[in-house]
């Protein structure tokens, strides 16, 4: 014999208030959808223009930016890395995005990997670069600060081959 009384009235109210709530939460609605749509094309652009990069598709790369001495020399740079590299690999990891106005600014994590043939084990890399777009309703590159991933070419020409790691 139970030492208290069971009901099932308060199971069945908590099991009808869980009902209740989990009804009232079925869609999430935008708050802001021109925003957010504004998002998207920033994350579109960002990833057509890691694509374009790693398929070598040097008009794509093109399209995507505006004209400008800086974005030049890049496209020179990603041209060579073309001719250079049989093989690239390059992943992006959004940190942030900052918006003012038609200002955008994308803070980007990428690493990658660059192979002359398919015996190379290739040359990694890895860093962290600010592209910077303009654009509401189309997104273009106007200019790259800090450790871009274009250039892996220079980049690599730059360092020693034959120096020994350092010593612990």
């Amino acid at each position: 014999m139970l030492p208290y009384k069971f009901s099932l009235i308060p199971v069945l109210l908590l099991l009808g208030s869980i009902s209740l709530i989990g009804i009232g939460c079925g869609g999430k609605k935008i708050q802001y959808p021109e925003d957010h749509e504004r998002y998207l094309r920033i994350d579109r652009a960002v990833e057509s223009l890691r694509q374009a990069y790693v398929k070598k598709d040097l008009s794509n790369l093109a399209s995507l930016m505006m004209p400008a001495e800086q974005l030049d020399r890049l496209q020179e740079e990603a041209q060579g890395d073309f001719q250079t590299f049989s093989a690239i690999t390059l992943d992006f990891t959004v940190e942030r995005i900052m918006i003012e106005g038609d200002d955008i600014d994308v803070f980007v994590h990428w690493q990658g990997l660059w192979k002359k043939d398919a015996d190379d084990p290739g040359f990694r890399q890895r860093g962290h670069t600010k592209l910077q777009w303009v654009g509401t309703q189309s997104i273009l590159l106007r200019g790259v600060q800090g450790d871009a991933p274009f250039g892996m070419k220079v980049r690599q020409a730059t360092i020693d081959p034959t120096r020994s790691p350092m010593k612990k």
